[in-house]
């Protein structure tokens, strides 16, 4: 078990980010490759008030700006694109820009204080800009009782063109499990992909002070790693391999993370493969209803 704030986990890089600790060059959370120490995934977070600006490049990596609370002016290249955003990631899913490798970006805040994700992936393709609505997200409700959850997918599964960054984000309702049963994707194989995976946490307060939730990561015997770590709003859980699962949301306090992978296939497919002791798990779904506080907000809802 990790302390809080991130200890070494796999004896070669830090896992677990505290909320603040990766903070920088106005960031208030900012993971690159180097700094992950793998090859592909990176997510950044910016505040901003209203009417403030901020220029960002991507020359070698394409880009998802992805609102979490608040909206945004976008310029890409010269075009004109506004995100309504929404209250919070709780609301349900957000309208989002897609940006390709090697574009020039400026974000103005449009709410008293927008806050963004922005997801990337080294890239060597270059795909086309896109401005995709709240309402065209594609929502999974996945699992079933205790272990209902909601997927928003992005570049995940959808017909956004990418080159590798898949992203999507999971509200999990308090007291629920998420990605469970555990599951690895660490290696190319007919059913597996490897994929570095960034988990960024959000918890709901509650009447008293912030909410807690539980995220696990263990490894196999050829690739060690061991996480049972403790988080709250704004940590991050970097998964560079192994089993991640499940995520636990404490009665009381729903969970959301977002998700950012890439890794160095090209074919834009998010294969996994769960641990055998627990895939058993799943037929126990099968005859239970989902958790009704789901599905929250609009989007294309897809029952799996």
């Amino acid at each position: 078990m990790t302390p809080h704030g991130g200890a070494e986990a796999d004896g070669t890089r830090q896992c677990v980010l505290g909320s603040g600790t990766t903070a920088r060059d106005g960031f208030s959370a900012a993971v690159t490759p180097e700094s992950a120490g793998w090859g592909y995934s990176g997510l950044f977070v910016l505040e901003l008030e209203r009417g403030v600006s901020r220029a960002l490049t991507f020359p070698g990596e394409e880009a998802l700006l992805l609102p979490l609370a608040g909206g945004l002016a976008v310029e890409v290249d010269g075009e004109h694109l506004v995100l309504a955003g929404r209250p919070d990631v709780f609301s349900g899913p957000s309208d989002f820009v897609y940006v390709p490798r090697g574009s020039s970006v400026t974000v103005t805040a449009t709410s008293p204080i927008s806050r963004v994700a922005i997801a990337t992936a080294r890239a060597e393709r270059t795909f086309p800009l896109r401005h995709g609505s709240s309402s065209e997200v594609r929502v999974d409700l996945r699992g079933a009782g205790s272990c209902s959850r909601q997927v928003n997918n992005y570049t995940l599964g959808t017909d956004i063109e990418v080159d590798h960054l898949l992203v999507c984000e999971v509200v999990t309702p308090g007291g629920n499990w998420s990605s469970y049963p555990p599951h690895k994707h660490d290696r190319h194989a007919a059913d597996e992909r490897v994929l570095e995976e960034i988990y960024y946490f959000a918890v709901q307060p509650g009447p008293s002070g912030p909410g807690i939730a539980y995220h696990r990561v263990y490894g196999t015997q050829e690739r060690a790693i061991d996480v049972l770590e403790e988080v709250r709003d704004g940590d991050i859980v970097l998964v560079p391999h192994g089993f991640h699962g499940p995520s636990m949301a404490a009665p009381g306090y729903d969970l959301y993370y977002l998700n950012v992978m890439a890794g160095p296939a090209t074919d834009r497919r998010w294969l996994a493969v769960d641990d055998p002791a627990h895939h058993w798990v799943r037929e126990t779904w099968t005859h239970r209803e989902i958790d009704p506080r789901l599905p929250v907000g609009n989007g294309k809802e897809n029952r799996s």
